[in-house]
């Protein structure tokens, strides 16, 4: 005969399932953020703005599964456009 599992064990199951996958999201943004932040720093613009757009992308579909809220989400998209705005935007003005 078969074994039944509890619905405790099946909740617990279900809910590693969703932290491995909802883990899995999240390093993918934190890998992005780390490329954008590596080329800022050499100084690579037309490499930052492809990571950036990446970056939000990523960040955007992170939000609608619901894995970051939203205010995380535009938190991180703002610090991230105006280190690109502080990094390459003022000196193409000087």
């Amino acid at each position: 005969m078969a074994v039944k599992k509890t619905s405790a064990e099946k909740k617990h199951a279900q809910s590693e399932v969703r932290r491995l996958h909802n883990k899995a999201i999240k390093s993918t943004c934190k890998t992005y953020a780390r490329q954008f932040v590596e080329a800022v720093h050499a100084k690579d613009q037309k490499s930052a703005e492809e990571k950036l757009k990446l970056l939000v992308k990523e960040l955007d579909s992170a939000r609608s599964k619901g894995v970051l809220t939203r205010n995380a989400v535009s938190r991180k998209k703002s610090r991230m456009m105006k280190l690109y705005n502080v990094s390459f935007v003022t000196t193409a003005e000087k």
